[in-house]
């Protein structure tokens, strides 16, 4: 289960979360100071995106805009690549911010990318309230559909 005692590592453990038992308010403030690192200078659109891990840390993405738009990272991006980074792992509880602070639902690309990423349960909280993955991505094309066999 996530819980957040004041510092950046929350308690995880269990292959469900308990919604009642993230702090998502201490998700949300550290999606806002992510949002602060954004670099949006064609859209004027920041975003900061911030998750705890099934292990027990925080990780945190902006986006990061390219003049050729195309090429524009999502917070989400930015976030899995922090992830990546700092020891790999999976993904427990999501929250993703504008540059006003209101919550941000993921765009296709990037729920892709958060489910790839994610721990069994994990939870997102959306415009709708928090969703499951399952929810927000229902029947997902992921890892386990592919033929992966190693030679």
């Amino acid at each position: 289960m996530a819980r957040h005692d004041g510092d950046s590592r929350p308690e995880v453990g269990g292959a469900k979360l308990d919604a009642a038992e993230v702090d998502w308010a201490a998700l949300a403030e550290a999606a806002k100071e992510a949002m602060s690192h954004a670099y949006a200078p064609y859209s004027r659109f920041p975003v900061g995106a911030a998750a705890f891990t099934e292990d027990g840390r925080l990780v945190t993405g902006c986006n990061v805009e390219n003049a050729s738009y195309g090429l524009t990272l999502c917070a989400e991006c930015t976030l899995v690549g922090a992830l990546q980074m700092s020891g790999g792992g999976r993904l427990a509880a999501f929250y993703c911010v504008d540059g006003e602070g209101n919550v941000l639902m993921p765009c296709g690309r990037c729920r892709q990318l958060l489910y790839e990423h994610r721990a069994p349960g994990m939870q997102l909280m959306t415009v709708s309230g928090i969703k499951t993955m399952d929810q927000v991505l229902p029947d997902a094309f992921g890892p386990e559909n592919l033929d992966l066999e190693e030679s």
